[in-house]
């Protein structure tokens, strides 16, 4: 059992083999079984015209095939060829074929002549072609003198080449002595015939060495002709001397250089007449000769040139038609054109034909007693004569068989008879050539026998025809029949084809085409039979196929190509490039499905192929990659259209690298001024390559071109030659004129120079004038060198000037200058601002108004006016302090300004002076004013001491900056449980000469958060917080009670330092319209405590709404639990200011205002609830008793040394430079330095005249000014900053101190 793959048949996608071409190759002779008698057949020969190598032995082949073996025997020139007589000669065995031995001994020539073998059994004769000898030949070329050829230059000229005549004939091409081939045009050429033709000559034609070589390709030999020496001469070259003694004759054509139309070198005239043969290469030319050099056109009358068969070659010199025929005969016309005119020629093309088959007779197997036809028939041009021969013999002189009859180029058979069977010869000839085709008749008697092997296996891709061989002989012919399966019936042809040499045909193969068929043969003499299986696999098929890709040169790129196949067939997968194989590179790599190209060239710009195949089918796909990349550098740049403003520039592009040119940058050196650096000129589109330049006199240009696409710019190009532009005057004057005095008494004009590039000319100067512009004077001119400055002394001070600065070189003046208005130099403004007066506007702020100095007075520009002012310290007359004092600046003709950023209930001084471009003038008279009081700043500190079961002592020093006089402090507290909740806010009032405080009645064991600030007249300041925890008595802790606080009851809490908290009486008012109010946050870092007051109804269920103050984002809300007045916010972010309000739910819903609070720094720790642990709390008690024997023992031993009278000691050395506050008239005296004092410490006490002392300020006020002056809008808001550094503050209390108190060292370990 055989398994059979169906062909490849290329119809899969690429490379489709038509099936009428398969179908009929099915369809040629019958072929004889070679164990059957049969007569013989020619099967291989030699050509009819074969052209021998004389170095090599002769082989002229002959082999035929038969039964019995043939017999082969040779004519030579028509004569019988007896080899046994030459000993050179001999006959392969079992072959006809002859083999002459003549590199030894013998020459070829002695064997030219026409050879015919004849193959003979005893069924008949069947000949050979006649075969003609004929060994190759390359002669040399005769010897020659050549002359040296002198002609002048634009000339025609021909070299003739006029090879020796070989066999076959030679290949011409010419070379010079170093074999290098000399470079064609479509000026200069190789005609047809050989010569080199030029249509008209250049200098650069002249060379000594215009060899014509011819090339015998076959004896692999070349032949050279002697070089020719060709000199060029142009009419300046020749001067009178030479003229005289030169004759015309001694001059190629003898006609001067001049342009001319055109004129044809070959072919000669206006008409020829050209022969061709059938299905040869028409090749028609027109070299022509002329000034400028003409271009050929081709055309053919009464019709269309053939688009597919059509070429040019020869820079379309030549016309080239492949596989003419008779109908490309007719006329064909070639036009030479240049600028002159033209010249036309007129080629007759007729198409001859050699003999050419239309059916050629066939091999006839015939049974006794059957009927048959061989038919010849041929064409040609003229029409071939058709001749028969029976075994080799003209039919005429061949015995004579009664069952043949002939009809021209036909033999009928009838009747025939086993005698009957012989080698019939048709010949068909013409003045062009001979057919000649041998066919036999052969009479036998077989039974039918099937030639194909039994039990093929087919193999069959679904929906591809299947093709099932049953190839059969048999005498007579045989029929045949197909079958399906062991019991099927007869297959019929409206599904299959069956063709007669027995195979049937599956149109389109299915699934269920699968399985055995089985194909019978008969005639009257037997029947046989054959199975064949038939398997159908699934196609092959690419499911990801690779994509179109542009990548630039040195990238990286991959092709994915996915192949689904039948799991029974093994698939194989390559890759090709433009169909050949993948480069041999290390770049390439195969990996899987993918083709992957590292380090990208040009080369690699291909189209990728990915063939996937098995033994039943291809299938391929493709995908062109295309490498771009910048473009290369335009080239031959040229100057042309030389004039003095302008010049004309052309380029040829580079190669732009498969991605279009879409502009080209044109840049220019001026080698005169500025060498070296190069100047964008213009821009002109991609399909754009010649430009008309505007130009500037005196210039030195060179030029490049610089292209640009989509991936980048390319290198710039060569550089263009020189071209210097003539000189003219200046088109431009210097800009950025200015007049502007460096002293009172002078003008300094300047100016920008003109660029070297814009001078137009040599020698640039400069024409500098000026005049006063209020006089009558007239214009003063200095002309001076090529610089940026000229000085006018003797001015006088600020006076406004008309300047103007002309630019001249050696050729002219520049156009007239624009005047500008200048002025001398400044002075010092001389008269001060006058009515100078302050309105306080608040604590912090005061306007400040003035009358405005005269203009005159100002000597210069008006800058603006500047406020000086200054805060006044009190000090003694034996110490005075610098006082620093601050600036603010308002720009322009201003009547006032703000000065903001002031200190409350302080002192000031202020003066105001006037601004010019040299600086300030006079000051204005003082002007004091006060400003009022403000809010304080934070208490300095705030400490609780001395804590006990239900009472804290609370200690603070005053504000640094109380910034008024203190009317009270507010103390809020609110307490703190477990889970950091905060309780209900006591608010207590305390007298501003107190500085300690304790609280009594305070719940056991608790922290409270405290809230502590001071207040003026002006209102409350900064708070400071801090937190405290009462101890714990296990022993009273059931007669304790925290207050009372009630969800709806406010708690009125009232101590003194030395008195205890007594619960308060609670009233309930029913208002007639239910409103929130007093909404109240105390905070500490990350929570706040909301309380409020409510005036209502009961059973009110209330929310809080809160979020960061100043921005939009949504109210977050929060419900309260019953009705309580209280809530706590958790999860805030420290620091942060936060609003607040409080609402109801229902029907009756209504909304408090909305309160700001702001997050401390402050958190209750989690660490202090191990003071409710009574071993900590024993441990505490032991502590203290401790240190308070210590102290006990202290105090005793102190007493025994007397006392020490420490208040006695302070006043007597008080430092006289800190006095208190004057009590008459509420101003300060006079401060030291602040620097000769040291702030407070945190727990110093407050003197008994309960004066206080400052520490320094930290006021964020800082100066304001333009560089170290301040500005400010008219309306006096701040647009600047301070200068100058803030002032220290002196102290405004006495400094004392005490020891820590055991109290207050029991309190830090809290």
């Amino acid at each position: 059992m055989r398994l059979k793959i169906m062909p490849l048949k290329k119809s899969f996608s690429v490379h489709r083999v038509p099936l009428i071409l398969f179908l009929c190759q099915l369809m040629s002779a019958l072929e004889v079984p070679l164990d059957l008698v049969q007569p013989p057949t020619i099967t291989r020969q030699s050509p009819k015209d074969y052209i021998i190598d004389p170095r090599e032995n002769i082989e002229i082949q002959c082999e035929a095939k038969g039964k019995p073996p043939p017999s082969f025997s040779w004519t030579r020139n028509g004569t019988h060829f007896d080899i046994d007589k030459d000993p050179l000669v001999k006959m392969l065995p079992n072959s006809g074929t002859l083999v002459i031995s003549i590199t030894i001994e013998g020459k070829a020539e002695t064997y030219e002549g026409v050879y015919q073998c004849t193959a003979r059994n005893e069924r008949g004769a069947a000949i050979s072609n006649n075969i003609i000898i004929r060994p190759s030949r390359s002669p040399l070329w005769t010897k020659e003198k050549l002359e040296q050829i002198t002609i002048l230059k634009g000339q025609s000229l021909v070299l003739p080449c006029r090879p020796p005549l070989g066999l076959p004939p030679p290949i011409i091409f010419w070379m010079d002595n170093s074999f290098q081939r000399l470079p064609q045009s479509e000026r200069v050429s190789q005609g047809l015939n050989g010569d080199l033709y030029f249509s008209n000559v250049l200098p650069e034609d002249t060379r000594e060495d215009y060899v014509c070589y011819a090339r015998f390709n076959h004896t692999q030999t070349i032949q050279q002709k002697q070089p020719i020496s060709v000199k060029v001469h142009s009419m300046d070259e020749l001067n009178d001397t030479i003229t005289a003694n030169l004759s015309d004759s001694e001059f190629y054509g003898a006609k001067s250089y001049i342009e001319r139309p055109p004129k044809l070198l070959s072919p000669e005239g206006r008409t020829s007449h050209k022969e061709e043969l059938r299905e040869n290469v028409l090749s028609l030319e027109c070299i022509a000769e002329g000034l400028p050099t003409p271009s050929i056109t081709w055309t053919k009358e009464d019709g269309e040139l053939p688009i597919n068969r059509t070429s040019y070659t020869n820079f379309r010199k030549t016309l080239n038609i492949n596989l003419v025929s008779e109908a490309d005969s007719g006329k064909y016309k070639c036009t030479a054109r240049n600028p002159l005119g033209f010249v036309e020629h007129t080629i007759s093309v007729t198409v001859k034909a050699a003999p050419y088959w239309i059916t050629a007779p066939k091999n006839l197997v015939l049974s006794p007693g059957e009927d048959g036809t061989l038919i010849c028939r041929a064409n040609g041009n003229p029409k071939p004569k058709i001749s028969w021969l029976t075994n080799g013999v003209p039919i005429e002189m061949a015995p004579d068989d009664p069952s043949r009859k002939i009809d021209g180029d036909t033999i009928l058979f009838s009747d025939v008879q086993e005698s009957s069977s012989a080698v019939y010869q048709c010949n068909a000839s013409n003045e062009y050539g001979y057919l000649l085709a041998n066919a036999f008749v052969n009479v036998l008697a077989e039974p039918p026998r099937i030639l194909t092997d039994a039990n093929l296996h087919y193999q069959v891709i679904t929906d591809r025809p299947a093709m099932l061989d049953c190839a059969f002989f048999g005498s007579p012919i045989p029929t045949f029949k197909w079958f399906k399966g062991t019991k099927g019936s007869v297959l019929q042809e409206n599904t299959y084809i069956f063709h007669d040499n027995g195979t049937l045909e599956i149109p389109v193969a299915q699934k269920d085409s699968a399985g055995t068929y089985t194909c019978v043969v008969r005639n009257k003499l037997g029947m046989a039979k054959n199975d064949v299986h038939l398997e159908i696999k699934d196609p092959t098929r690419i499911i990801k196929h690779p994509e179109y890709k542009v990548v630039q040169r040195g990238g990286k790129v991959s092709f994915e190509c996915k192949v689904k196949h039948d799991p029974t067939l093994i698939a194989t997968l390559t890759w090709l490039k433009d169909n050949g194989e993948l480069p041999n590179d290390g770049r390439f790599s195969i990996d899987n499905d993918h083709l992957v190209i590292m380090n990208i060239s040009d080369e690699d710009d291909a189209t990728y192929t990915c063939v996937a195949n098995t033994s039943l089918d291809i299938v391929s796909a493709s995908a062109v990659l295309r490498v771009v990349d910048r473009p290369n550098p335009p080239f031959d740049l040229e100057l042309t259209s030389l004039l003095e403003r302008s010049v004309q520039l052309s380029w040829i592009p580079g190669d732009e690298n498969n991605s279009p040119i879409t502009d080209f940058i044109i840049e220019y050196e001026d080698s005169l001024h500025e060498p070296g650096i190069w100047h964008h000129h213009s821009d002109v589109p991609g399909t754009q390559t010649t430009a008309e330049l505007k130009l500037s006199p005196y210039v030195k240009y060179s030029f490049r071109v610089i292209a640009v696409n989509s991936i980048g710019r390319s290198l710039p190009s060569e550089v263009s030659e020189y071209y210097m532009t003539k000189a003219a005057e200046p088109e431009e004057n210097p800009t950025a004129v200015e007049g502007i005095g460096s002293e009172p008494d002078n003008l300094v004009i300047t100016w920008q120079p003109l660029k070297g590039f814009d001078s137009n000319g040599p020698g640039l100067q400069y024409k500098v004038s000026w005049r006063q512009k209020d006089g009558d004077d007239e214009w003063t001119s200095v002309v001076v060198a090529n610089v940026s400055k000229y000085i006018v002394s003797g001015t006088p001070t600020f006076v406004p000037y008309l300047v103007k600065v002309q630019a001249l070189n050696d050729v002219g003046f520049a156009p007239e200058p624009v005047i500008i208005i200048g002025h001398s130099g400044e002075d010092l403004p001389m008269v001060a601002p006058s009515n100078v007066h302050v309105n306080v506007v608040n604590s912090t702020l005061a306007e400040v108004h003035w009358e405005p100095v005269p203009p005159k007075s100002i000597r210069g520009h008006l800058k603006g006016y500047r406020i000086y002012y200054w805060k006044v310290k009190n000090s003694s007359k034996r110490n005075k302090r610098h006082v620093e004092k601050k600036i603010l600046t308002f720009n322009g003709n201003k009547t006032h300004g703000m000065l903001p950023g002031l200190e409350p209930f302080s002192h000031y001084m202020l003066n105001v002076r006037v601004v010019n471009g040299k600086g300030e003038g006079p000051a204005s008279v003082d002007r004091v004013f006060n400003t009022p009081e403000g809010v304080p700043s934070a208490p300095l500190f705030l400490k609780i001491v001395n804590p006990t079961l239900d009472s804290l002592t609370l200690e603070w020093d005053p504000p640094s900056h109380p910034n008024g006089i203190l009317t009270a402090y507010t103390l809020k507290f609110q307490p703190i449980n477990s889970t950091h909740e905060l309780g209900p806010l006591v608010d207590i009032k305390i007298p501003a000469n107190m500085t300690s405080l304790i609280l009594r009645n305070l719940s056991y064991n608790t922290r409270y958060k405290f809230y502590f600030y001071a207040q003026t007249s002006a209102g409350s300041g900064s708070q400071i917080t801090e937190e405290a925890v009462t101890t714990v008595d296990e022993g009273k802790m059931a007669g304790v009670h925290p207050p009372a606080v009630g969800a709806d009851k406010e708690i009125h809490f009232a101590t003194s330092p030395a008195m205890h908290t007594s619960r308060p009486t609670f009233y309930k008012v029913r208002p007639v319209n239910p409103r929130i109010r007093n909404v109240t946050a105390a905070a500490a870092e990350t929570y706040a405590n909301i309380s409020w007051e409510y005036e209502g109804p009961d059973h009110v269920h209330f929310y809080v709404e809160y979020g960061v103050a100043g921005s939009k984002e949504e109210w977050r809300k929060e419900i309260v639990n019953g009705s309580r007045s209280f809530f706590g916010l958790k999860g805030l972010l420290p620091g942060t200011s936060y609003k607040v309000r409080v609402g109801a739910e229902g029907d009756s819903g209504f909304v408090s205002s909305e309160d700001v609070f702001e997050t401390g720094p402050a958190m209750a720790s989690r660490q202090v609830d191990i003071a409710t642990q009574g071993w900590f709390i024993g441990l505490m008690c032991a502590v203290a008793l401790l240190i308070l024997i210590l102290l006990i023992v202290c105090f005793i031993r102190r007493n025994k040394g007397g006392k020490y009278p420490v208040k006695e000691k302070e006043d007597a050395h008080a430092d006289p430079e800190i006095q208190p506050m004057k009590e008459d008239d509420g101003t300060f005296g006079e401060y030291s330095d602040a620097e000769d004092h040291k702030p407070s410490k945190k727990g110093s006490r407050t003197p008994s005249d309960r004066t206080v002392k400052k520490e320094d300020s930290d006021d964020s006020l800082v100066d304001y000014g333009e560089g170290v002056n301040g500005q400010f809008n008219e309306d006096g808001s701040f647009i600047g900053q301070y200068s100058g550094k803030k002032e220290k503050e002196p102290a405004e209390g006495n400094e004392s101190s005490e020891a820590p108190s055991p109290v207050n060292a029991m309190n830090s370990f809290v």
